[in-house]
């Protein structure tokens, strides 16, 4: 084992501006609230259109990662917040986002398996949520099973510890038995 910590990859970018966790949190908290705040529009009221999209646009351009990575999910991303307007039967469209979430922060491919409850929970809410009141109530349990699903994605990120063996012995330099 080397003793060094691990350093997630995209920590490890040259930053133009701004320092790492504060970007983080800053995208973060821009792609989830454009993605609330859009849920607020209505037919009389278009403004949370305009100012949901933009804040969700604008969090996926701010989050520290290669430029390509924070380019890729503005399409994909920002069509799967309107498709929520659709209502919770939708739920399982956040698969999408959170896909999008792991290219931004270079996680490797086997992070994908935190993709599971992402998808299994959009099936549930799709059974259970059957009005867009309960539309609030879902994206809540959402952020919930999103959460945990990208601290699982996280793990998943992290090398295996080094298993501690023993040095290996080298033959012929101890004393023969009888």
């Amino acid at each position: 084992m080397t003793g060094e910590a691990w350093v997630e990859p995209a920590a490890r970018l040259p930053l133009r501006w701004g320092r790492y966790r504060d970007r983080v949190v800053a995208g973060l908290v821009l792609i989830a609230t454009g993605l609330v705040h859009l849920q607020a529009a209505s037919t009389l009221n278009l403004v949370p259109l305009i100012v949901g999209t933009a804040a969700h646009t604008i969090g996926w351009l701010i989050l520290p990662a290669a430029a390509w990575r924070r380019i890729v999910p503005l399409l994909p991303s920002g069509l799967v917040v309107w498709l929520l307007l659709t209502g919770p039967q939708s739920m399982w469209t956040l698969a999408v986002p959170f896909v999008c979430w792991l290219i931004a922060r270079h996680r490797p491919w086997r992070s994908l398996l935190a993709l599971a409850p992402v998808l299994l929970y959009g099936v549930l809410a799709a059974a259970v949520f059957r009005e867009y009141e309960q539309q609030v109530l879902a994206l809540g349990l959402a952020g919930v099973v999103l959460t945990g699903s990208a601290w699982w994605a996280w793990a998943l990120a992290r090398p295996a510890p080094a298993s501690r063996t023993a040095p290996p012995s080298t033959p012929g330099t101890g004393t023969a038995s009888a």
